[in-house]
């Protein structure tokens, strides 16, 4: 299936570049609502199954034993920027679980954001593991393999205790089974690559945990309140992530790497999972938000809150307004 083009940057009043871009939506017992382009074609969702990645955490009972709240728990659902709030309870984490920064396997990179590397470099901190934006989930993991008496040194490894239950987990939520051989993701753990119509299926879980079995669906449910509660976690300053489930916080929303986006609707258990295909940010953003826009997902949401996102102005150096990034109302049309 072709791809159509949702995206287009204008400069002036000519097209510079454009985005294709695929996108579905599925209801809680798997219904497809919607397809745009490929849905069926298998990507990489990256970052964006944080959310279930965090289940073993919650159904071992390792968040309890550790003695996490919900904004520890929506941090392990986070691509963080790396700001004061993330590395201080990531820290607080470890330790509490008799753990260090050293056990960490996810790599160092710096904050993602611009504020919070100039404070690191302001402090003379090295760039150690705990600043990745995955820190949160690997910290979730570690603590997790502790409670089942797993080793802690090989937690990324496909065959290990902790990632075979998130391969159960996914496989159940996504209704893929089995689930293909997974590449690695970024920060060193599986990434399995999975169709968008299974990942709105799954998102729409994950909004409205509907036809699970009873603890799956409480540890949804759990996990889903706890990016709501605490959005700062799931991302940070500047993010729509964070933006988004702050302004309309019935939307549980997560990005992952490449123009991955997955969000669910707790208003009716549906479900979007969508990506650009050539991996751009800017386009998957204003395809998530014009899309639940013209699905009625944003109703009720104050005018300007998600402005700085999506459909908007393209400024010069000087500040001068020289084009737009719009979405394709023919893209759009496809949701009616």
């Amino acid at each position: 299936m072709r791809d159509p083009v949702a995206v287009l940057v204008t400069r002036g009043d000519r097209v510079e570049s454009r985005h294709l871009g695929r996108l579905a939506v599925a209801d809680g017992r798997g219904r497809l609502l919607a397809a745009i382009g490929d849905t069926d074609e298998a990507v990489f969702p990256r970052s964006a199954i944080k959310p279930f990645q965090a289940l073993p955490l919650v159904e071992s009972g390792a968040l309890d034993a550790s003695g996490c709240d919900a904004a520890d728990l929506a941090l392990a659902c986070a691509s963080h920027n790396g700001e004061e709030i993330h590395i201080s309870r990531v820290l607080a984490w470890l330790e509490r679980a008799g753990l260090t920064e050293g056990d960490l396997r996810c790599g160092g990179h710096p904050p993602l954001l611009p504020a919070a590397d100039a404070a690191r470099l302001k402090a003379d901190r090295p760039v150690t593991p705990v600043f990745n934006n995955c820190s949160g989930k690997h910290a979730g993991m570690l603590v997790t393999a502790r409670a089942l008496g797993a080793p802690i040194e090989s937690y990324l490894e496909r065959d290990h205790p902790v990632q075979r239950r998130v391969d159960d987990a996914l496989r159940e939520i996504t209704g893929i089974d089995p689930l293909p051989v997974p590449g690695t993701d970024g920060c060193g753990v599986p990434s399995w690559p999975i169709p968008l119509d299974a990942l709105a299926r799954a998102a729409a879980r994950l909004a409205m945990p509907k036809g699970l079995p009873p603890s799956r669906a409480a540890a949804l449910t759990r996990i889903g309140d706890a990016m709501v509660a605490h959005p700062e976690m799931v991302a940070g300053s500047g993010r729509l992530c964070s933006a988004l489930m702050r302004a309309a916080p019935w939307i549980v929303a997560k990005t992952g790497a490449e123009g991955v986006y997955l969000a669910g609707n707790r208003r009716n258990g549906h479900g979007m999972a969508l990506k650009a295909v050539d991996g751009a940010t800017r386009a998957a953003e204003a395809m998530l938000l014009a899309s639940m826009s013209r699905l009625g997902w944003l109703d009720g949401v104050e005018p300007g809150a998600l402005a700085r996102f999506g459909e908007k102005p393209i400024l010069n150096v000087a500040g001068a307004k020289v084009g737009r990034i719009l979405v394709e109302l023919a893209f759009l049309d496809g949701l009616a």
